[in-house]
């Protein structure tokens, strides 16, 4: 122990003094939020009682309990990852939650933090026809939570996970076997669709990488620990999403729908497809940027892309 922890950990002994001083190291190093909280009291909080072992919903009682030296050092370091680092409280943890489950995650896969959550918790509707879900596909599924998430929606299901990514298909596989859907759901690796080839599904959902040139480079540090491949997709943001789109149609039943969350490059693609039919939904719990088409517009419509 250097001179400097041995200074903080001779003065703070209870699970409270450590989520005050955590708070107070989040402050002096500018930290941003955006990978799970919006509030710092909420991320110190999660970071204390992680480094505890305790679950986020501890009871406030145990805040006034001590410590043990072990504790505490594992707290010294988890602030020292997170405030001097600038790295994501999720991957200090190794776990991030999604829809209200738990999802492995590590530098190989981006953080979850998707509105389309609310799209899965409405079951799609009213844009999703009405009958069963057969077959689903998440497309650049990364740590693989939407499609999880979607299997739980849709218990009658099979889901595939497909992702450019062989690491990032590994993180999806143990949330697989986490959450015991491996007679469900399964990883395919591969570039887009290259990935399912031959394959249709009656619903495609999509987190694809499409951040734009301006936005990738402004972003905060936090953002370079997630995977460069997972975030940028050309100048506008929208390479990918315009592959999707054009190829999109061949992978979807006849009254299949596309799901595509695009965040702030909704305006370029707007500005340019202007008469592709995109119903852009309006989410209650926060977030932009999400777009529903069904297979016959865009079959209808593949001459603009």
């Amino acid at each position: 122990m250097n001179s400097d922890q041995a200074a903080i950990t001779e003065h703070l002994f209870t699970l409270r003094d450590y989520i005050r001083w955590t708070l107070s190291e989040f402050y002096r190093h500018q930290v941003y939020f955006g990978h799970g909280h919006v509030s710092a009291w909420d991320e110190a909080s999660q970071l204390v009682l992680n480094a505890a072992d305790l679950p986020w919903d501890t009871d406030p009682a145990v805040l006034d309990a001590r410590l043990t030296p072990a504790e505490r050092l594992k707290v010294l370091d988890f602030v020292r990852q997170r405030a001097e680092e600038r790295k994501p409280l999720p991957y200090i943890t190794g776990e991030a939650w999604f829809m209200g489950l738990p999802f492995h995650v590590d530098e190989r896969v981006l953080i979850p933090r998707s509105p389309i959550a609310e799209l899965i918790e409405q079951g799609f509707a009213p844009w999703l026809r009405p009958g069963p879900v057969n077959r689903i596909l998440d497309l650049c599924t990364g740590s693989g939570c939407i499609g999880i998430a979607c299997a739980f929606a849709f218990q009658e299901a099979e889901v595939d996970l497909a992702d450019l990514s062989a690491d990032a298909l590994v993180v999806a596989q143990q949330n697989i076997v986490r959450h015991e859907l491996s007679d469900r759901v399964r990883t395919c690796q591969g570039d887009l669709f290259a990935a399912v080839a031959g394959e249709r599904y009656d619903l495609i959902v999509s987190n694809p990488p499409y951040v734009d040139a301006d936005d990738l480079a402004g972003m905060p540090a936090e953002y370079a620990h997630e995977p460069a491949l997972a975030l940028g997709s050309g100048p506008d943001g929208l390479d990918i999403t315009r592959r999707i789109l054009r190829e999109g149609a061949d992978y979807l039943t006849e009254d299949g729908l596309l799901v595509v969350e695009v965040g702030n490059s909704e305006v370029h693609l707007m500005n340019s497809l202007p008469e592709l039919p995109l119903t852009w939904i309006e989410l209650e719990n926060g977030g932009n940027g999400v777009f529903v088409i069904t297979a016959a517009e865009l079959q209808a419509h593949r001459h603009l892309l």
